[in-house]
């Protein structure tokens, strides 16, 4: 989170920076913690803020492991979801699905608790990780009370960096 924001202290208030700074990537903190400081990033800095902390989140959870094991974007879309609950435990904690896939062309329905557009956030990360860089949005959003949040993945990369298939 601290590595979101030039000016954390602005943002989040200097007690919040005090605790985050005490955080240890080893161990494990209450997820109502992590959603309180999305939604004050939210209120107060906006959507690329959010979009930047997925992308951080995404390089100092999980980039090292999932560059070791997935080369396309079929393997971070359909990985997405172990990649979720490798970070995050607990019971009623949501998921993702893969509602298509397709060469250039994905669509993935989550019902995490996690801010949406951090996650998009995310999603970018990993899929450029693997050389596959797409537009991803959000067609429906729990967030705009949808039901649930729908992201539609969509790239000009259609070869074997997309598709996993040579």
């Amino acid at each position: 989170m601290l590595r979101t924001l030039s000016l954390p202290e602005q943002v989040l208030g200097e007690d919040e920076v005090r605790r985050l700074v005490e955080v240890r990537p080893d161990r494990w903190y209450p997820i109502a913690w992590l959603l309180d400081l999305m939604e004050k990033l939210d209120a107060r800095v906006g959507y690329y803020g959010l979009l930047r902390m997925g992308r951080i989140i995404f390089s100092l959870s999980h980039e090292k492991r999932i560059s070791a094991s997935a080369s396309s974007a079929r393997d971070i879309v359909h990985g997405i979801d172990s990649m979720y609950r490798h970070a995050n435990r607990g019971s009623g904690i949501g998921g993702w699905e893969v509602l298509h896939f397709a060469p250039g062309y994905a669509e993935l329905a989550k019902n995490t608790p996690h801010h949406c557009i951090m996650e998009q956030g995310l999603l970018n990360a990993a899929l450029d990780a693997v050389g596959a860089p797409a537009l991803v949005s959000q067609p429906t959003c729990f967030r705009r009370g949808d039901s649930v949040c729908i992201y539609s993945i969509s790239s000009v990369i259609a070869d074997e960096r997309w598709t996993g298939h040579r």
